[in-house]
């Protein structure tokens, strides 16, 4: 509304023009109000705790979280920037509730307040359980725990690796149970923090430090990646994405032993065998040299008296077939009997199968020289003449009787030709310029030009009198 728009009782001029300045004075314009609006709420709400779900959730190219809060019966508009979000350690997505900490703002181009969340967690669950989840799910769906990606762990172990906290229990307890089950094999210790700040950072730089020996032959042939127990807090390196993959794609089999043998983490089900606790690691990864001592000796006496069994079954199965064997020099005249009469026999076979096809090839001599294709034309060209004069003559008798038809259809044609009636003396009279036949003198008048046509041309003429039309005026 202008405000020259607005009805003002009657007063006097000078109370008129104090009013309509008064009231320029109160009014605001767009920009004014809403800034006055998010002052407002600014001031007033600083900092709030929020609780919803996330409906309409889009990330824009500039990486900033948009989507929407709502309850049963509201809803707000929600950013999270991207300086902010990139601390999460869980992915939104539409449906979930959620708690976060955040303050109130209006966008002024729109005049629409929002809540700038500086701050989010999954509403029931904490943060850190929810991004286990996430990142287990995401790793599963890649194919991470797939049984088919597991390395065989070696039987007997020449080298053993644990990445572990050098000052625990944990070293201790694996150390002495490998030593007690085979106390020759060589264990090296790779010291890792296994929580806290850079733990995940310290052990994937210990998988890259076993895959550089690797490739210069002095990597171990098994690793140990374990800690003692403690909360899923703790065990936050072993629940991050790094690691797992560091643990996935480690060129030497690896065994977690991570906490007690209720616990759980990423790298346990990435890792190609878990053991419950690191003490159970220790006692897979190596076996019992006294069972292997004692198994040795079994199967060494029993390869021994299977030697010894071969040995007696191979000797009577020598003697049987020296007795079985046949003078060679009477055996090879039995072959020399039998070859000459093969030879013979194939040589009258022979015979009789060139006398059978010379037969044969006689017979199909004679019934070509009946069938000659010379004798066959000639028979061929007499018909071909014969069929040829006859043609010819029935052409020649279809033609005189053609050309006398067509004699007889002459004369008849020309004894009908009007110019035949013309050459006998006829004419025709024919009125100019519409060309009518002239058949009755009452058609023409006096001074009237005619067309006669005559059997050699045509004459000009003119009526001087018509007698019909002169009997008639008399």
């Amino acid at each position: 509304m202008n405000i020259d728009q607005i009805q003002i009782k009657p007063m006097e001029p000078n109370n008129i023009k104090t009013t309509r300045e008064n009231l320029k004075k109160i009014i605001q314009t767009v920009s004014e109000l809403t800034s006055n609006i998010k002052a407002i709420l600014e001031e007033n709400f600083p900092f709030v705790w929020i609780c919803g779900e996330i409906s309409n959730f889009h990330i824009p190219a500039s990486g900033h979280f948009y989507f929407t809060l709502k309850d049963e019966d509201a809803q707000i508009k929600s950013v999270m920037f991207r300086g902010q979000n990139r601390n999460l350690n869980f992915d939104l997505e539409d449906g979930m509730c959620i708690t976060g900490l955040g303050r109130i703002s209006v966008y002024k181009p729109r005049g629409a307040y929002q809540i700038i969340l500086e701050y989010l967690e999954p509403k029931g669950a904490g943060a850190l359980q929810a991004a286990y989840e996430q990142l287990k799910n995401k790793l599963c769906e890649e194919g991470l725990f797939d049984k088919r990606n597991k390395k065989r762990l070696p039987f007997l172990p020449e080298k053993i690796s644990v990445i572990t906290s050098p000052g625990g229990a944990v070293v201790h307890d694996i150390l002495n149970i490998i030593d007690r089950r085979f106390s020759n094999v060589q264990v090296e210790i790779i010291p890792v923090k296994v929580q806290g700040p850079g733990a995940d950072t310290e052990i994937v730089a210990a998988f890259k430090l076993i895959d550089d020996m690797a490739a210069l032959k002095t990597a171990p042939d098994v690793l140990i990646l374990a800690r003692g127990g403690g909360t899923i807090e703790d065990f936050q390196a072993f629940n991050s994405e790094n690691v797992a993959r560091a643990v996935f794609e480690s060129k030497i089999p690896v065994i977690s032993a991570i906490g007690h043998e209720t616990d759980f983490t990423i790298a346990d089900f990435v890792a190609d065998l878990r053991a419950a606790t690191p003490s159970a690691a220790a006692e897979l990864v190596v076996p019992q040299k006294s069972d292997l001592t004692l198994k040795n000796a079994m199967l060494s006496a029993s390869l021994k008296n299977k030697f010894y069994q071969k040995i007696d079954c191979l000797r009577d199965k020598l003697d049987g077939l020296s007795n079985r064997l046949v003078d060679p020099k009477k055996k090879i005249n039995d072959f020399r009997l039998k070859t000459d009469d093969c030879a013979n026999r194939l040589f009258r076979l022979l015979v009789k199968k060139i006398e059978q096809k010379r037969e044969r090839l006689a017979w199909r001599f004679n019934m070509l020289s009946v069938n000659n294709p010379a004798t066959y034309m000639k028979n061929i060209n007499e018909k071909l003449k014969q069929t040829s004069d006859n043609l010819f003559i029935y052409l020649k008798i279809y033609l005189n009787q053609k050309r006398s038809r067509l004699q007889e259809l002459t004369a008849r044609l020309n004894a009908l030709s009007p110019a035949a009636i013309l050459a006998r003396g006829y004419s025709i009279t024919r009125t100019i310029p519409k060309g009518i036949v002239v058949k009755d003198p009452a058609l023409v008048m006096p001074g009237q030009n005619l067309e006669v046509m005559l059997s050699k041309g045509f004459i000009m003429v003119e009526v001087r009198q018509s007698p019909f039309r002169k009997i008639n005026n008399h």
